[in-house]
């Protein structure tokens, strides 16, 4: 009895540090994102195009990286339509 009562409680704890670690991971991409958006918006105010282009690919990869199919798609269209502009195919 003390045995099972013991694993369910390993268990119960292992799950838990499995979901926080999956926040935290979470947590981490979409900071990273965000970071990335950040960068974008500065280069995109220095007006070089080359490195709008560049920085339009690096968010993009970030959500890639997040797994969000849905703000990768967006950024891509962004990347493509930025490169266009700087002569970059």
């Amino acid at each position: 009895m003390a045995k099972a009562l013991l694993f369910a409680i390993a268990a119960l704890v292992l799950g838990g540090c499995d979901q926080l670690v999956d926040q935290q991971m979470q947590d981490i991409h979409k900071q990273v994102a965000q970071d990335a958006t950040d960068q974008y918006d500065i280069a995109k105010r220095q007006g070089d195009l080359i490195q709008i282009c560049v920085q339009a690919g690096l968010v993009a990869a970030s959500y890639l990286q997040a797994k969000d199919e849905a703000n990768y798609n967006s950024w891509k269209l962004i990347e493509d339509a930025d490169c266009a502009k700087a002569g970059m195919p």
